[in-house]
C-alpha cells in the first residue's frame, strides 16, 4: 500500500500503470504517462532523490486520483 509519503520514481510509474496509465512518453521538459486524453507529467530522474510528498500530491491531483484510491493499491 503506497502512502502519501516520498516515493521512488520507478514506484510511482508502477502504481500509475496499475491505475490504467500507459507508457512513459517523451515530452517537452518532462516525460508523461497517459490515460485516454489525460496526461500526467512525471519528474525527471535524479540521483538518490525521491519524489517528495507535496509533489506526489500534485501529481495525484493532476491524474484525478483520490487519496483513498492511491492508498488502497
Amino acid at each position: 500500500m503506497p502512502k502519501i509519503a516520498p516515493i521512488k520514481r520507478k514506484d510511482l510509474i508502477y502504481y500509475l500503470r496499475q491505475l490504467g496509465f500507459e507508457g512513459l512518453n517523451p515530452g517537452g521538459k518532462h516525460p508523461y504517462m497517459q490515460k485516454g486524453n489525460l496526461k500526467v507529467r512525471i519528474p525527471n530522474p535524479h540521483k538518490k532523490s525521491d519524489i517528495g510528498k507535496n509533489l506526489l500530491i500534485e501529481i495525484l491531483k493532476q491524474a484525478n486520483i483520490e487519496r483513498s484510491v492511491w492508498e488502497e493499491l
